[in-house]
C-alpha cells in the first residue's frame, strides 16, 4: 500500500499523528500517547515550538544541565550544556574545577570575518571580467545598502568584495568572495540577502550565476583558548610521566586521523552542547571546525600541548561563528535563559566561553585515557541508564550501583547482577 500523501502539512497536529500511525504503527494508540506526554500544556509555548520547524507532531528533549566552577579570563562562569550523552556534563564540571585552582582558563577572540560567495560561471576573456568587476564594485555595494544599513549602525557590514578565479579547480568557473562583519548576529540571513543583491546587481548576458550562498568555513572567524600551569602543580602522582603522556597523546592526534576524528569529536562533545543551549546552529559549528582540522590537507587535532621549561600548555584554535541576537537566541525560552546565565555576552564573549568548553572536555578526555582509561568514568555515569533499562526499583538500583563501585561495568555484567538479585529476592 502506497504511503504517499497529498497536502500533508495541512493537515492540523492530531491528524497528522492519526495519519503516522495509521501508516506506520498499525494504529497503536500507544504511539499517540508517547507522542503527546511530550506535549507542553503551556498552550503558548507549545505553538512556539511548533513553529520552530514544519509538520511537527510532538518535542523531542535533550537534558538541560550546567557546569559551575568555570573561571575564564577572572570571570566566573556557571556553563549551560544540552546534550544525552553521559558524562560530558560531569568531565566538564571537574575539569573546570581543576583549573579553577590553577589560575583559570584565558581565551581570546583572533578574528571575526565571515565569508560568502557567489559562484557564477565565466567562458569569456579574464582581463574583461576583471575590468568589469573593478567598475562594478561601488555598484555592488551600493546594491545591498538598504540591507546593511542597521548592521552598519551596530558596526558591522560588508569588509571587502573580491573576484577569485577558480578555473584551474573548475572550467569556468569564478567567484565573487566576500566578507563580512556582522558583530553580535550570526548572519546567516544578512549574508545570504547581500549577496543575492550582488549577484542580481552582477550578472550580465555573459556572466551566469549559479548559486550566491554564505560558507561554514570561517578560518577568520577564530578564537583562542589555553590553560597552563607548572608540571609539578598538575595534581597527578609522578606529574612528570603524566604531563608528557598528555602532549603525547595529542601529538598521536596530529600524526594520525583515525585518532584525530575521535579526538576533536570529544572536543565537540563540550561546544556542540553549549552551542545548542544557547540557541545557535551545532551543524555549521561541526562544519567548520572539521574543515579546520583539515587546513593543512590533512586533518588533525583542533588542540595543542607542550611542555617548555617546566610549564605544562594546552590550547585550542577554533573558528566559532556564533551570535547572540536573531534565530532562536531570542526565540527559545531555555536559550534566553543560558545567554541570561551567561551574563548577556557578545557574540565575542560566547566564542571564548564555547571555546573553553570544547578545551575542557579535550583535557578531561585526555586526562582519563592516559591514565585510568576512558570507560572506568564513562561506564559508572551509563550504569544509572542500563539499571533504568532494566525498570529496577530504587533498593535494587542503590545495591547494583554498590555492587559495581569497584568492578568492571558493562551491560552484560549489570544485566546478570540484576536477574540475580531478582531470582534471589522471588
Amino acid at each position: 500500500m502506497s504511503k504517499t500523501v497529498n497536502g500533508f502539512s495541512k493537515l492540523a497536529k492530531l491528524e497528522k499523528i492519526d495519519w503516522l500511525i495509521s501508516n506506520f504503527f498499525n494504529n497503536d494508540i500507544k504511539v499517540k500517547q508517547v507522542l503527546m506526554q511530550y506535549w507542553n500544556s503551556d498552550t503558548v509555548l507549545q505553538e512556539l515550538h511548533d513553529d520552530f520547524i514544519e509538520n511537527t507532531i510532538s518535542n523531542y528533549y535533550l537534558p538541560f544541565g550546567i557546569a559551575p566552577n568555570f573561571i575564564i579570563n577572572g570571570i566566573d562562569y556557571t556553563i549551560p550544556m544540552a546534550i544525552e550523552e553521559s558524562s560530558v556534563v560531569a568531565a566538564a564540571s571537574l575539569t573546570a574545577k581543576f583549573w579553577s585552582a590553577r589560575g583559570g582558563f584565558k581565551a581570546k577572540v583572533i578574528a571575526t570575518k565571515k565569508v560568502g560567495q557567489v559562484h557564477f560561471m565565466y567562458e569569456g576573456d579574464k582581463a574583461t571580467l576583471q575590468n568589469y568587476f573593478v567598475n562594478k564594485k561601488q555598484a555592488l555595494l551600493q546594491a545591498t545598502e538598504t540591507i546593511t544599513q542597521n548592521m552598519k549602525k551596530r558596526g558591522g557590514g560588508i569588509l571587502d568584495i573580491e573576484l577569485r578565479d577558480k578555473t584551474a579547480e573548475l572550467k569556468n568557473y569564478y567567484q565573487l568572495h566576500v566578507t563580512f562583519e556582522t558583530v553580535d548576529s550570526m548572519g546567516a540571513n544578512f549574508i545570504n540577502s547581500c549577496l543575492e543583491s550582488m549577484a542580481n546587481e552582477f550578472q550580465n548576458n555573459s556572466i551566469q550565476i549559479v548559486m550566491s550562498i554564505l560558507s561554514n568555513y570561517v578560518p577568520e572567524c577564530l578564537v583562542q583558548a589555553e590553560v597552563s600551569c607548572k608540571v609539578s602543580e598538575l595534581g597527578v602522582e609522578n606529574s612528570e610521566l603524566f604531563a608528557q603522556k598528555f602532549v603525547q597523546a595529542v601529538q598521536i592526534a596530529n600524526a594520525e586521523t583515525y585518532r584525530a576524528v575521535t579526538h576533536n569529536k570529544g572536543i565537540m562533545n563540550g561546544i556542540d552542547a553549549v552551542v545548542i543551549a544557547t540557541g545557535n546552529d551545532f551543524r555549521a559549528i561541526e562544519a567548520g571546525a572539521h574543515a579546520y582540522a583539515s587546513k593543512s590537507g590533512r586533518y588533525k587535532s583542533l588542540t595543542n600541548a607542550t611542555i617548555e621549561n617546566g610549564i605544562f600548555k594546552f590550547w585550542i584554535e577554533i573558528p566559532l561563528a556564533l551570535g547572540t541576537v536573531g534565530g532562536l537566541t531570542k526565540l527559545h525560552p531555555l536559550s534566553k535563559l543560558s545567554l541570561k546565565m551567561l551574563g548577556n555576552p557578545s557574540a565575542k564573549e560566547l566564542m571564548k566561553i564555547i571555546a573553553v568548553a570544547g578545551l575542557a572536555q579535550n583535557f578531561a578526555a585526555l586526562r582519563a585515557l592516559t591514565t585510568s582509561g576512558i570507560q572506568k568514568g564513562h561506564m559508572k555515569m551509563h550504569l544509572t541508564n542500563i539499571i533504568k533499562q532494566l525498570g529496577a526499583n530504587e533498593e535494587d538500583k542503590q545495591y547494583l550501583i554498590d555492587y559495581f563501585e569497584h568492578k568492571t561495568i558493562t551491560h552484560n555484567a549489570v544485566v546478570e547482577a540484576y536477574n540475580k538479585l531478582v531470582r534471589e529476592n522471588e
